[in-house]
């Protein structure tokens, strides 16, 4: 019988790993955030990796991986697959090593990171966009590792990775002036949540360590609880820096035995507290970003009175999604509701329904309705954005009463995305 040792990084890796990175790395701040700690009574402290050159932890594990390669290695050129995030880190430290690059992402990702890559790449890097998720890219650009014998640089499952990524935890317990009691991470594929983790359990044991994923892509939280990993049949891409279907073997291991919970939350409060940050505390986050800080109203009563840790990884977001993240926010908040409304075909009637229907404060932000002939009601998608929650029930009601109601489209998921 074999038996298998987990790899866990040691603090001599991981300083070792720092000191390659200090002339390439940012040393990012470790600040606080004055409304969070008031809101949730305790000392909140943003770690803030959406300050590094390329927006993101990821350069740490990149550059780590591709500075310990061999010169024939380094010849063959080296693959990458990324949502964006790993191809930045990959792309730069292409051009500051002087490696040959192809990155495989998937053909949704948003075309700022795109264009981020062609950038710190430069003519060091080639982007090729392939598949709906980072499945997808992974699967092509291990083909090609295979055809071409290629170093694969692995955004997360690779010891050299999760050391770099570990950097991270070395320099927030380094700038810490006071004990930490909780640490919020996000978790994609696990490679930072892996390498801080280590570090933390053996520099500061007192620390919760809480990974957070989204709702819709619980890769890590499904394999736990399942005891070995899992691949999941189909996730939600929104998330897209922490959206993947698998999480890496070794990173599993590694915070199987490291993190003190792993929790998830909803793609759409997610989005309220991407809109929060920016109104508010003027910082731009990507939704992988906002992970760690969406996941402290499940603490609300642990954290009072205590040290925390957010990390905030990365800042790459596209301003053309923020229609979507706005919409997103509105719908998880119970601000906003789409229904089928059944207009009778005569005149005056959509004067009725919004004169005696609607209140004061609500306001349409979606209607679609075509007049069709020899019918006595014709039906319009209507969407209906509310001050309050609690003014949705006396809006039902109001509905039914005038014969105007013919369903509710949120809690459909299917035929809401069909219509809407």
């Amino acid at each position: 019988m074999q038996f298998t040792t987990t790899y866990f990084p040691s603090v001599a890796d991981v300083t070792k790993a720092s000191e390659k990175l200090e002339e390439v790395v940012t040393r990012t701040p470790l600040s606080q955030n004055m409304r969070y700690s008031n809101q949730f009574e305790c000392n909140v402290l943003f770690k803030r990796e959406d300050l590094q050159q390329v927006r993101s932890y990821k350069i740490r594990g990149a550059y780590n991986k591709m500075s310990s390669l061999n010169e024939g290695e380094i010849e063959n050129g080296i693959v990458c697959a990324s949502a964006g995030n790993h191809a930045q880190g990959v792309a730069l430290s292409c051009k500051l090593l002087k490696i040959k690059g192809t990155i495989y992402m998937p053909a949704p990702t948003p075309n700022q990171k795109v264009e981020q890559v062609k950038m710190f790449g430069a003519n060091f890097i080639d982007i090729v966009l392939v598949g709906d998720t980072f499945d997808d890219s992974y699967h092509a650009a291990m083909l090609e590792c295979d055809r071409l014998n290629k170093s694969f640089i692995h955004p997360f499952n690779d010891e050299k990775v999760i050391e770099g990524q570990a950097t991270v935890g070395l320099e927030i317990l380094n700038q810490s002036q006071t004990s930490i009691d909780y640490i919020f991470i996000p978790v994609g594929g696990g490679g930072l949540a892996a390498g801080l983790s280590t570090i933390f359990k053996q520099m500061s044991p007192q620390t919760k360590i809480i990974g957070v994923e989204p709702e819709g892509a619980p890769s890590m939280s499904s394999s736990l609880q399942n005891g070995a990993v899992v691949e999941l049949k189909k996730i939600e891409k929104f998330v897209d820096g922490a959206a993947v279907r698998r999480v890496g073997d070794k990173t599993f291991e590694i915070c199987k035995e490291n993190l003190d919970n792993m929790i998830t939350v909803p793609e759409g409060k997610v989005c309220q507290t991407i809109l929060e940050l920016y109104n508010k505390d003027a910082i731009v986050v990507e939704p992988a970003g906002a992970l760690s800080i969406a996941a402290l109203d499940k603490y609300a009563e642990e954290i009072k009175g205590k040290n925390i840790v957010c990390l905030i990884s990365g800042s790459n977001n596209d301003i053309t999604r923020t229609p979507e993240i706005k919409e997103r926010a509105l719908l998880y908040t119970n601000l906003k509701h789409y229904f089928i409304i059944k207009f009778p075909q005569r005149a005056g009637a959509l004067r009725e329904f919004v004169v005696e229907i609607l209140g004061a404060d609500d306001d349409i932000t979606h209607f679609e309705y075509t007049k069709k002939a020899n019918r006595e009601t014709d039906v319009a998608v209507v969407g209906i954005q509310l001050k309050s929650p609690s003014n949705l029930a006396p809006l039902i009601t109001k509905l039914k009463l005038h014969n105007f109601y013919g369903d509710y489209l949120n809690d459909k998921p299917d035929l809401f995305q069909f219509l809407v």
